[in-house]
């Protein structure tokens, strides 16, 4: 399974975007699937995830309330909803999955990784 990054974009403060990740070779059955991101200069850091074993989403508390994570039948993408947008989102976006395991939002328990989108939010 490969997993494709998309939807990253220029917008302004205050602006949505919706990120995509979709699975090719494959599907999302049984897949924790997270977004993490790294701003210029930084660490790549958790956004948000979803939770195969039950429909329960995840979120870093710097986008709470503003991004929301969705994921339909399996064969469908996972989505990034990103409303209100500021200029400390800007970031390289990553999908990333895990089959079969344990929820978690640690970087290492993820063994799938898309390329990455970016998002630039201008003030």
């Amino acid at each position: 399974v490969q997993l494709q990054a998309s939807g990253g974009g220029l917008v302004q403060a205050g602006g949505s975007l919706r990120l995509s990740c979709a699975a090719s070779g494959g599907t999302f059955s049984r897949a924790n699937v997270v977004w993490f991101r790294q701003p210029p200069g930084k660490e790549r850091e958790f956004v948000a995830g979803i939770n195969w074993r039950a429909p329960i989403t995840y979120y870093a508390d710097a986008v709470k309330g503003r991004f929301a994570i969705s994921k339909g039948s399996a064969k469908n993408p996972v989505y990034l909803q990103m409303t209100n947008l500021k200029p400390e989102d800007s970031a390289v976006y990553y999908c990333a999955a895990s089959y079969g395991r344990d929820w978690s939002r640690r970087e290492e328990s993820y063994n799938l990784w898309g390329q990455g989108t970016l998002v630039t939010v201008s003030s």
